[in-house]
C-alpha cells in the first residue's frame, strides 16, 4: 500500500550540530539589494545572444501578464522582466503567487521556439526548471532538485527547522514555474524565494508541499542579482542548444540532465488529473514530448501530460 508523502523525503538528516537559527533575520534578509538592471543587462546581453534586454519594475500584478500582451503585440523574444513585487502572480491552475517586496526573485522571459515543432513544447518548462536548480546549486550551495512538472525543491539544513519551517531530511517547495503560450510565443515566469521569513510564506494546500526559501535552508548566498544572472545564463545556452536540435531531449542532452535533477523519477507517484481522475502508480520517465510516465502494471506506462503529482511513500499499512 501507499500513503500520501505531503513534502517529499530527499535527504537524510544532517547530524546534530549547533546552527544559526534559519528564521532569525540577518541583515540582508531584512533590507535585501533591489535588483539592478544596468549591472544585469552587462552581466548577460551580448551581441548575438539570446537575451536584449533586462527590464526590472518596483510593483506588477504578474511579469507573465505584462510579456503576453507584449508578445501579443509582436514583441521579439530575448526580453526578461523582473519584479521586485508581484501583486497577482500565478501559478499553474489558477493558483497565485503573491511575493513581498523583495523577498522572492520574480521574473519572466519571452521566447518564440520557432524551430521547435508544438509537441515538444511542453520540455520548455522542464528545460527552465534544470536551469534554476542548476544555478540555485552553483549560486548559493543547495541541493536544489525538480519536481515534475514546475516545482524547484529544497531541504533545509541540520534537524528541525526553527520557526516553524519544514522539518530536517524533507524536502519543501523553493520555487516554481510557469510557462504561457500565445500564437508562437511563450512567456516563462519563475519565482524562487529567497529571503521569506515563515510568516511570509504561504500555507501548503492538501497533499501539497510546504514553501522555504533559501534563507530557511542557510544558502550561501541570498544575493538575488547573482541568481537572476546565473538563471539566465544557464537558460539561454540550454534554450539555443534546444532549439538547435528542434527540441529533441535526446540529441540536445536535456533529458539526461533533468533526469539527474528529478526527484520524482523512480518513485510512487499519485497523478491528480485535471477532471477528478487520479492515477496511482510509478514515475517511470519523461516521454519525448515531456509527459511524466507513469506505470500503472498490468498496463502499459501512461502519459501524464498536467496534473498535481504527489510522491507517496511505500510499505504503509
Amino acid at each position: 500500500m501507499t500513503e500520501p508523502e505531503p513534502r517529499a523525503a530527499l535527504y537524510a538528516p544532517a547530524p546534530d550540530a549547533a546552527a544559526p537559527d534559519p528564521a532569525a533575520p540577518d541583515a540582508a534578509a531584512l533590507d535585501p539589494a533591489a535588483l539592478d538592471p544596468a549591472a544585469l543587462r552587462d552581466a548577460i546581453v551580448r551581441p548575438g545572444g539570446l537575451w536584449r534586454d533586462v527590464e526590472v519594475t518596483a510593483v506588477t500584478g504578474s511579469t507573465n501578464a505584462d510579456l503576453l500582451a507584449r508578445a501579443a503585440r509582436g514583441e521579439p523574444e530575448g526580453v526578461v522582466l523582473a519584479a521586485e513585487q508581484q501583486t497577482a502572480g500565478r501559478g499553474r491552475l489558477g493558483r497565485s503567487w503573491v511575493s513581498p517586496p523583495r523577498a522572492s526573485l520574480t521574473f519572466s522571459v519571452l521566447l518564440r521556439p520557432a524551430a521547435v515543432p508544438r509537441a515538444r513544447l511542453g520540455w520548455l518548462p522542464l528545460l527552465a526548471g534544470v536551469a534554476v536548480a542548476a544555478a540555485v546549486r552553483t549560486a548559493t550551495a543547495v541541493d536544489a532538485r525538480l519536481k515534475w512538472p514546475n516545482d524547484v525543491l529544497a531541504a533545509p539544513v541540520g534537524g528541525a527547522a526553527a520557526g516553524g519551517g519544514p522539518v530536517g531530511g524533507v524536502a519543501a517547495k523553493l520555487g516554481g514555474i510557469l510557462a504561457e503560450a500565445v500564437g508562437d510565443a511563450v512567456v516563462v515566469g519563475i519565482g524562487v524565494n529567497v529571503s521569506a521569513g515563515p510568516v511570509e510564506l504561504p500555507p501548503p494546500g492538501p497533499g501539497a508541499l510546504e514553501a522555504t526559501s533559501l534563507r530557511l535552508v542557510q544558502a550561501r548566498s541570498l544575493d538575488r542579482g547573482e541568481l537572476l544572472a546565473a538563471i539566465l545564463a544557464g537558460l539561454e545556452r540550454r534554450y539555443l542548444t534546444w532549439c538547435r536540435f528542434s527540441g529533441d531531449p535526446e540529441r540536445s542532452g536535456l533529458r539526461a540532465e533533468y533526469t539527474r535533477l528529478c526527484a520524482t523519477l523512480g518513485r510512487p507517484v499519485r497523478a491528480e488529473l485535471p477532471g477528478g481522475g487520479v492515477l496511482d502508480g510509478l514515475a517511470a520517465g519523461i516521454d519525448a514530448d515531456g509527459r511524466l510516465l507513469v506505470s500503472v502494471p498490468p498496463e502499459a506506462e501512461l502519459p501524464v501530460a498536467a496534473g498535481d503529482i504527489v510522491h507517496l511513500r511505500a510499505g504503509a499499512e
